[in-house]
This record gives structure tokens, C-alpha cells and sequence, in this order.
């Protein structure tokens, strides 16, 4: 094997296991970096394995995995009945706490919820009541990011088998 093949598939490596603590950690995207390494992956064996069907299916979980983890929080909060400013609350709760971790990422959402109750005027229990709905959506929507994560590497390991 040619030392820039191996070259190659480290570099794939490197981004597949970056992008699945990226999946969870909100410092890494990791949608974009599974996709990418296995692209490389892909593209190191001249696509005899995994070749353009492969990798379009890689690429629409990756997007429905993307999607979940913008819209995740602001479903969470519709699920238990959130006003309309509680929902925009997450959105932006969730954009606003990526750039703090970890820690934003848990609480964003959850005080976008609330301070978008709040200004809707409703009581605190019931504004506290809805932030825990959408931290759940977020617990779930990157438990299914995750999932997707491992799906997209499963297809590809799939085509690489077969």
C-alpha cells in the first residue's frame, strides 16, 4: 500500500473519531467531519467500495443529523406546550450556548426557554416547566445525533464489506 493510501486513511481515522466526540462535545462538527473522513476514506480507495450511492446516503443522515441538532431543543419545548417566545427562547438559547461548551450547550437552551416564558408572562413554575421539556429535546436530539453518527459509519462499513 502506497505511504499516501495510509496517509490518507489516518487522516480518515483522525476525523471519524473526531467527529463522533464531536456528536456529542458541541466544540467539534461532527456531522461534517464523519462525512469528510469517510469521503477521504472513500476516495483513497478510488470509491471501489464505498462509491457515490454510498456516500449519498452517508450525506442525507448526516443532514437529518444536522437538523436534529438545530431544532432539537425548540421541539422539546413545543412537546410540553411552550408559547411561541419560549420556543424562539431555545433556538436561540441553543446558538447563543455553543459558544460557551459544553455548559452552554445544557444551559442555553434551557434559559432561552425560560426567559422566553417569562417575557410571555407566564408563572415560573410553568416557565421551569417548559425549560426541562426542552433540555430533554436537547438530551434526545443529540442521543439521536449520535445514533445517526454511528449509522453513517455502519453504511459506510457496510459498503466496504459487500
Amino acid at each position: 500500500m502506497p505511504v499516501l493510501d495510509i496517509v490518507l486513511y489516518v487522516i480518515a481515522a483522525i476525523l471519524v473519531l473526531g467527529g463522533l466526540a464531536g456528536s456529542i462535545l458541541p466544540i467539534l462538527p461532527g456531522i461534517p467531519m464523519i462525512f469528510g473522513g469517510l469521503w477521504i476514506a472513500s476516495w483513497a480507495d478510488d470509491y471501489q467500495h464505498a462509491g457515490l450511492w454510498t456516500l449519498v446516503i452517508i450525506a442525507v443522515l448526516g443532514i437529518i443529523a444536522m437538523a436534529l441538532d438545530f431544532v432539537a431543543g425548540a421541539l422539546g419545548a413545543k412537546r410540553v406546550g411552550a408559547s411561541q417566545m419560549a420556543i424562539w427562547g431555545a433556538f436561540f438559547g441553543t446558538i447563543i450556548g455553543m459558544f460557551f461548551g459544553i455548559v452552554g450547550i445544557i444551559v442555553g437552551p434551557f434559559a432561552g426557554a425560560l426567559a422566553g416564558e417569562l417575557m410571555n408572562g407566564n408563572s415560573v413554575l410553568r416557565s421551569t416547566h417548559v425549560s426541562i421539556g426542552t433540555w430533554i429535546g436537547m438530551l434526545l436530539g443529540t442521543l439521536a445525533k449520535l445514533v445517526l453518527s454511528f449509522m453513517m459509519i455502519g453504511a459506510w462499513g457496510l459498503a466496504w464489506l459487500f
